[in-house]
């Protein structure tokens, strides 16, 4: 079916109506913010509903006080996972040290909140799902910018201009790909790939995570969240990146990680064989983008979409929150869309970059490539059991490296629709 283009009839007190691509943590917070500063506010979503499901996810520093000043905390912290325990073995499932969490993520058990992805996703929908338009199993096939704004074309022959268009739709984003160009031109590879799915919890593991390593991969095993009886399953692993269009089959990423992790020892014939079969496998590279600009004209982008910063820096989701804040902050301090993006960008690169370059100092080398790479990451491990010295410098000043105080006066606002 086509649609003739329309201009969207919907007015908030500002009189601006933005469409957000991704019903993300970065999607669903930005339009949360939007909608409060009197936007109309759409959310396209390719998915049927939203991603409920997922590895668990830490948030800290500056996103603890975005969290807090949507009224999410105390729900965040019901849904805390508690992990008390990270524990390390080698090839032979030998134990080389056991640690409490927070000394290899660099975060703070009193402030720092860990909880699955699909807990916060739902949470982040619940609070707008009543006042925003939600579109899903839908998304951005093409967008022309014009004088009075963005038309879009959506999957569904729909066709509507908003006078934004935010990408909120991940380090895969379509809306980046439609307006700046190929991934490639952004993606900085970190030269590993990683599978992931369940597995039973044969291990009686509780509130806890076990990592094995031989040089060039990871075995990762968490037991959290709300079914004891499962295991989240990380297998990580050095690979050359490039792999292609070949690369998005799954036979062939199945194919990629028994490879990688044939004669590894420990537990991996058994994890191997469960990930064959596993209904939930997910396969991804692990790469940050990297982006002279986050917006173009009337375009812009948040969260992974413009800096994903991989999950090896644990800072992913929190820079989510905090860009979506600054983001829908910026746009209501500026009656124009120009100057609110460029305060957007000068407010937020700092903290994404600092947060970014975290990967070269964090989480204590957790796949080395080396034997000797591999040893000294070991002695570390073990330094952080013996030294409270050791373990106050493994603390991240980069989770808290942001002033959000300037947007103080703006929580008072809330628009009538």
């Amino acid at each position: 079916m086509s649609y003739p283009l329309q201009r969207s009839t919907l007015s908030h007190a500002n009189g601006r109506h933005v469409l957000i691509s991704g019903a993300s943590i970065a999607g669903s917070a930005l339009a949360y913010w939007l909608h409060r500063y009197g936007f109309s506010v759409t959310v396209v979503e390719q998915s049927e509903t939203i991603r409920r499901g997922g590895y668990p996810i830490d948030l800290r520093g500056a996103a603890i006080q975005v969290a807090d000043r949507m009224g999410l905390l105390p729900a965040l912290q019901r849904a805390h996972i508690h992990t008390v325990r990270l524990t390390f073995v080698d090839g032979e499932g030998r134990e080389i040290a056991t640690l409490d969490p927070e000394w290899v993520s660099g975060g703070s058990r009193e402030r720092d909140v860990e909880l699955p992805r699909g807990a916060l996703t739902s949470l982040l929908f619940s609070l707008t799902r009543h006042e925003i338009v939600y579109r899903f199993s839908s998304s951005i096939v093409a967008s022309n910018e014009g004088d009075e704004g963005v038309d879009v074309t959506f999957s569904d022959g729909r066709r509507e201009t908003f006078d934004l268009v935010i990408g909120a739709d991940g380090v895969h984003s379509s809306t980046r790909e439609l307006t700046f160009g190929p991934e490639r031109e952004f993606a900085v590879p970190i030269g590993i790939c990683f599978a992931a799915f369940a597995t039973a919890n044969t291990l009686g593991l509780s509130q806890e995570a076990l990592c094995a390593n031989v040089p060039g991969r990871l075995a990762a095993l968490y037991a959290a969240g709300e079914h004891p009886e499962k295991l989240f399953t990380l297998l990580a692993f050095a690979h050359p990146y490039v792999l292609g269009r070949s690369g998005l089959d799954p036979a062939l990423q199945r194919d990629l990680t028994a490879k990688a992790f044939a004669g590894a020892g420990w537990k991996l014939p058994e994890l191997i064989a469960t990930m064959r079969t596993a209904e939930d496998f997910y396969f991804d590279t692990v790469q940050q983008i990297r982006m002279p600009a986050w917006t173009k004209g009337r375009v812009a982008l948040v969260g992974d979409a413009a800096y994903s910063p991989s999950f090896l820096t644990g800072q992913g989701s929190s820079l989510a929150l905090v860009g979506a804040y600054v983001l829908a902050s910026e746009l209501a301090l500026h009656p124009d869309h120009r100057g609110a993006f460029v305060a957007y960008e000068r407010k937020l690169r700092p903290f994404v970059e600092m947060n970014q370059a975290s990967i070269t100092t964090g989480r204590v080398g957790m796949i080395a490539s080396t034997p000797e790479q591999l040893t000294e990451r070991n002695a570390r491990l073990r330094e952080l059991t013996r030294s409270a010295a050791a373990r106050a410098n493994a603390r991240r000043p980069a989770h808290s490296a942001i002033d959000l105080g300037e947007y103080d006066a703006l929580q008072a606002c809330r628009f009538a629709s």
